[in-house]
């Protein structure tokens, strides 16, 4: 592994100064400007996880579907999907954040800057000691934040703590991989340091909107800790014998074998005191208002709660939030809503959820399709046609029973043929989606729609505007790396884990009612084919991890629980399906279609392979499992 010194260009805000070509660090932490500027450089090892293309967790999955063949040029990057694909490859890996190649950039570099900051912050002599706190207790976060983000990835890897020196031998330059357990820790008592003390190190919430939005703050710093340790505490992790043979070459095991149920109660310590912090600052759960000049209905306002819970500017609900463009997220998510059959005007709608993901969502009773006593799944796939109590689609419209009387949130996060999209720009205020062959938001050339019929409404803002003259605007918003429903549901999660199975009811109803949903005891005593599930363990768990599942949809989180809880085995080896979008009837548009079989290797793909160049010049370190 080389950890090579390079300065990575910067993209907006603040990010936008970055440090002048220097012969020295001297130079570079000369006065306080010079160091702000290396600040802004370690801030800018953060990957760009509001684009689709760029996000590890979003198009790798099942979530989302392409057409093809995908030609260079339909996306920034074609790596995710040879990873969905299972062409993920160790002569060449597709989103390699170990070397930064192949759609990924190197987060060892990243670190790199991240201990040379730290290194050389005490130089400047202009600096206040209150800024210097602040600024060491951020560079600690986006150090552990970035050994992180290798762990999710990669399992167990190198810890780099400090910068080797020039002089450092070869040996001493040949690290090996550190056992998961030591991984963990080291980052969480990082993140420890980083969210240590009061008033001079980490704010509790941001109070110059106006310069300093998108910087870390204590909440962020907890909230990311809680992640880290529910996932430690995961079966992929915690007790996992999948990988007991997993060592390094001088026989020391990487993977603790051995199950410990301290590691949930751990972890829910730490969702807690995330959650505490959170509430503290005024972060709270998202809730629409429509203002004066606004009318909605109650149906509208949940569903403007739940999309403007990701997509809302620097809302209430937001923890932790990456300012990273989001426009081309957007364009990519929204359906091309022009009749003429342009190139590209600027709306693709290729960003395309998935059957399975469509099935995923509650009745709306509140318990899945799959158990609701009074809901008709075995007749799913007929049509039906849409009646003026179905207002969440186009009366006298027809579509399959699957879009029929389903929770908000199927409403809100996908929008399909039949259905509505709340807009609060343009004359309508609700777009009519109408996706068959040649319609205003279907298929009309041979890239740039959705190949599954359905659309990600979820993560298109509200005030995204449509020009008369075919063009667009988009607002931007801060992509959601933490909100408050996930960092509820993480707490949930742990707590029923460490055997509590009373007070993970009281967060899932917080989010339950936001959606418009009863409670989970009324839902699944009154409708459900297992009246009692809630009241174990084993059931609660289903129920936490469904409900994370609907709750999280289409925001990066899905690829990564399915790996952590051990069940991408099973969820990523079954068929792609979506709806037979190159037709122009209704019978033959609700037709399900095969678009692929995917495939999943365990335990070889739980985790990304290690470049095989890497091995041949540090031969102390050892490959992932199966590559």
């Amino acid at each position: 592994m080389a950890l090579t010194l390079a300065m990575p260009s910067c993209k907006k805000a603040y990010l936008d100064i970055v440090p002048d070509n220097v012969p020295t660090l001297d130079n570079a932490f000369a006065n306080r400007n010079e160091a702000e500027k290396y600040l802004f450089t370690c801030y800018n090892a953060l990957p760009n996880d509001a684009s689709p293309d760029f996000n590890p967790g979003m198009n790798t999955g099942d979530e989302f579907w392409v057409y093809t063949p995908v030609q260079t040029g339909d996306y920034a990057s074609l790596e995710p999907f040879n990873i969905a694909q299972g062409l993920q490859s160790k002569v060449s890996p597709a989103m390699n954040y170990w070397d930064g190649s192949g759609g990924g950039k190197s987060l060892w570099l990243g670190i790199r800057n991240c201990n040379i900051f730290l290194e050389n912050i005490d130089k400047p002599i202009d600096l206040q000691p209150y800024e210097k706190e602040r600024w060491i207790a951020e560079v600690k976060f986006l150090k552990a934040y970035l050994h992180w983000y290798l762990f999710r990835m990669y399992g167990p890897i190198p810890i780099i703590d400090k910068n080797l020196p020039i002089d450092a031998s070869a040996e001493e330059v040949k690290v090996i991989r550190q056992p998961v357990d030591s991984v963990v820790n080291y980052i969480s008592n990082l993140l420890d340091e980083a969210a240590a003390g009061a008033g001079t190190g980490l704010p509790d919430k941001i109070q110059n909107l106006g310069t300093e939005l998108g910087r870390i703050t204590k909440p962020a710093a907890l909230a990311i800790k809680a992640r880290l340790l529910v996932t430690a505490a995961s079966p992929l992790f915690n007790g996992n014998t999948d990988f007991s043979g997993f060592k390094n070459k001088d026989g020391q095991g990487l993977f603790n074998p051995t199950y410990d149920i301290k590691k949930w109660q751990r972890a829910a310590a730490a969702s807690k005191a995330a959650i505490d912090a959170a509430e503290a600052a005024g972060v709270g759960l998202y809730k629409f208002a429509p203002s004066s000049l606004q009318t909605a209905d109650d149906a509208t306002k949940i569903e403007m709660s739940i999309r403007n819970a990701v997509c809302e500017k620097w809302n209430n609900e937001l923890i932790f939030g990456s300012i990273a463009s989001t426009s081309y997220l957007q364009r990519t998510a929204c359906p091309n809503l022009f009749l003429a059959p342009q190139f590209d005007n600027g709306l693709r709608g290729q960003l395309a959820p998935t059957l399975k993901m469509a099935e995923l969502f509650y009745s709306k009773n509140g318990v899945p399709i799959t158990e609701d006593r009074f809901w008709n799944y075995a007749n799913r796939f007929n049509l039906r046609t849409v009646t003026a109590q179905d207002s969440a689609m186009q009366k006298d419209y027809q579509t399959v029973g699957l879009h029929f009387e389903r929770e908000p949130r199927f409403y809100a996060d996908i929008a399909f043929d039949g259905s509505k999209m709340y807009m609060q720009s343009n004359q309508k205020p609700a777009l009519n989606i109408q996706s068959k062959l040649e319609q205003v938001s279907g298929k009309k050339q041979t890239l740039y729609y959705s190949i599954s019929g359905y659309y990600t409404k979820k993560l298109i803002n509200w005030n995204l505007v449509i020009g008369a003259n075919g063009g667009i605007t988009t607002e931007n918003y801060p992509w959601p790396i933490m909100r408050l429903g996930d960092l509820y549901l993480l707490y949930a999660e742990a707590l029923n884990e460490s055997g509590d199975v009373s007070t993970p009811l009281t967060y899932l109803n917080k989010i339950r009612a936001r959606a418009g949903l009863q409670t989970v005891e009324s839902s699944w005593t009154n409708f459900s084919t297992n009246p009692t599930k809630y009241t174990n363990q084993a059931g609660l768990r289903d129920i936490i991890q469904q409900e994370r599942l609907i709750e999280m949809a289409f925001e990066g989180s899905r690829f990564w629980d399915l790996r952590r809880w051990k069940k991408a085995a099973s969820q990523l080896n079954t068929p792609i399906y979506g709806w037979n979008v190159s037709t122009k009837t209704f019978p033959d548009y609700n037709t399900r279609v095969l678009l692929f079989n995917q495939t999943f290797v365990s335990p070889r793909d739980y985790f990304w392979p290690i470049q095989e160049s890497n091995l041949q010049v540090n031969p102390r370190l050892v490959q992932n499992l199966g590559w």
